[in-house]
Parts: C-alpha cells; sequence; structure tokens
C-alpha cells in the first residue's frame, strides 16, 4: 500500500534515519556531513510504501524550479528491495508530481549506489552534469526525466 503524506510523518522520519545509516556506511562518512543536503522539513509531498501496515520504503519530492520537481530521500529497507517497491514509489511520485503540473524530475544519487542509478535509468531517466550543491561532489551522479 502507498500513502501519500508529509514529512512529518514519523514513519517518513525512521525510514530517513535508516537511509542516512546506509549512505553513511556505503561512502565512510558521518551523518552531519550531509545534513544541508538531507534534512526534509515542512515538506507536503512524501509518499510512503506499507507491508503489512510496516512502512517499507519512502521517497519524497521538493520543487526545484517552476517546471521541475526534486526526488529526494528514495529509501527502502534491505529485506523489501527487488519487489517493485522503489518502482511503486517512484510511479507515485512523478504521478503526483504531473498532477500538480510539474514536466520534469531531477535527482542526485552516488556512485556508491549502481542499483539506484539503474533503477532510475529502467525508467528513463538520463545522467546529466551535476547540478548546484553537487557541483563539486565527485560522487554525485545526477539525473533527470521529462515527465
Amino acid at each position: 500500500m502507498l500513502l501519500r503524506t508529509n514529512s512529518d510523518n514519523i514513519d517518513f522520519q525512521k525510514l530517513t534515519g535508516e537511509l542516512d545509516i546506509e549512505l553513511c556506511k556505503i561512502y565512510n562518512t558521518n551523518p552531519e556531513d550531509y545534513e544541508e543536503y538531507n534534512r526534509i522539513t515542512g515538506l507536503p509531498t512524501v509518499v510512503l510504501a506499507y507491508e503489512n501496515e510496516e512502512p517499507v520504503g519512502c521517497g519524497c519530492f521538493k520543487i526545484f524550479n517552476d517546471k521541475t520537481v526534486e526526488i529526494k530521500r528514495m529509501f527502502i529497507k534491505e529485506n523489501q528491495r527487488g519487489k517493485g517497491v522503489a518502482s511503486a514509489i517512484l510511479a507515485e511520485l512523478e504521478k503526483w508530481a504531473k498532477e500538480l503540473g510539474y514536466e520534469e524530475a531531477v535527482l542526485e544519487t552516488g556512485k556508491g549506489q549502481p542499483n539506484a542509478i539503474k533503477l532510475y535509468q529502467k525508467y528513463g531517466y538520463k545522467i546529466i552534469e551535476n547540478y548546484n550543491q553537487y557541483d563539486d561532489l565527485e560522487i554525485s551522479v545526477c539525473l533527470k526525466k521529462l515527465l
């Protein structure tokens, strides 16, 4: 089951906390190193996935510019990966963004997450030059898709 909610949702906060821990393991960093990029507050566009009433995945988007949203904080619990949860969340985020009148989506992921890059490419995202705060981050991979 998918739920549209906001960033105040406690399940979203728990899942993004797990995401931060996983990213720190992948990139050998500390959560505070990237807190400015990862902090999500007051955001009305969050999607949560549940299985048997347990939160198993999340994602959200924020406004990037007048025609573009930025997909953020995509995370699926490890024991739920490969079951289509990420695909469902991504599709719901894109649908929601289109409903609100947005024409494209951008996102940033990391070179240490090849499965994430493959997922986004499978759904039509193309690698672009790094943007904004990711310009100088060697580990970043930025992607874009027309909705």
